[in-house]
């Protein structure tokens, strides 16, 4: 049987020295490196605060400002205007969280507010020309990108809230009631998005090479069961046509 010599013993001996060695720097550096990291962190963090602090007012009221703050931020993994939840220590530094929220809250009482009307479909544009007049100016200018953030911080409440996008450099509609619009439905809005609100059974049929039928079933269950559109059975030259008019695609001076 083939036995160690004391030579062989030593030679591995020092092999597990220069391994625990080795492992014992790995950790030394891995450290270093990872306590560099959070000073760099915090140093940025440090000035972000105090820039942050010193533009407060701007922040709230310019939204180009705003926007140009909300990248900055983005590039650490920050978002200040989050609310309390969400946006951490930024809440208690800084005292933007409650913009987003106060901001919410505004857009929930035009949504509301003009349900009745629309079916609880509105269009982006003119939700963010009825909250900015809610607002007034010392509430300070947004942007529909400001809206349409706030609306993503309120899908957690699972009330329905949500921005529709047609695509195709189409016009914006948010949703404020919790039910879901097939792709008929979308289709619908989006002609309605380009005649000022305007659709009717023909031109469904004509435009979409959809039966009548169909035409007919995706118009009235808007008009029956969603509300979210207005018959007028009056329509045309001598008042003898039919037309549907969807309300979140017109344009009102009020």
């Amino acid at each position: 049987m083939h036995r160690l010599g004391g030579a062989g013993l030593a030679a591995l001996q020092r092999q597990q020295e220069s391994l625990k060695s080795f492992d014992a720097l790995s950790n030394q550096l891995s450290n270093a490196h990872v306590d560099n990291l959070h000073a760099q962190l915090d140093q940025f963090r440090n000035a972000l605060t105090r820039f942050a602090t010193h533009h407060r007012a701007d922040i709230r009221s310019d939204p180009r400002f705003r926007h140009a703050f909300q990248q900055m931020c983005a590039s650490i993994g920050v978002d200040p205007l989050a609310g309390p939840r969400r946006g951490g220590w930024w809440e208690e530094a800084l005292g933007l969280g409650d913009w987003q929220s106060e901001l919410g809250v505004q857009i929930v009482d035009v949504c509301v507010s003009t349900r009745d009307r629309n079916g609880g479909l509105i269009e982006l544009s003119e939700l963010v020309r009825l909250v900015s007049r809610l607002r007034g100016l010392e509430g300070g200018a947004i942007t529909e990108e400001d809206v349409v953030r706030s609306i993503q911080a309120l899908k957690p409440l699972g009330t329905g809230y949500e921005v529709l996008d047609f695509g195709d450099g189409g016009r914006k509609m948010v949703r404020s009631v919790p039910k879901e619009l097939n792709e008929d439905q979308m289709v619908v809005l989006a002609i309605a998005a380009e005649q000022n609100g305007r659709v009717d059974e023909d031109f469904l049929v004509r435009r979409n090479a959809w039966t009548e039928e169909r035409a007919k079933a995706v118009l009235s269950n808007m008009l029956l069961r969603d509300g979210t559109c207005w018959l007028d059975e009056q329509d045309g030259p001598n008042g003898m046509g039919r037309a549907y008019w969807v309300p979140a695609a017109m344009q009102w001076d009020d």
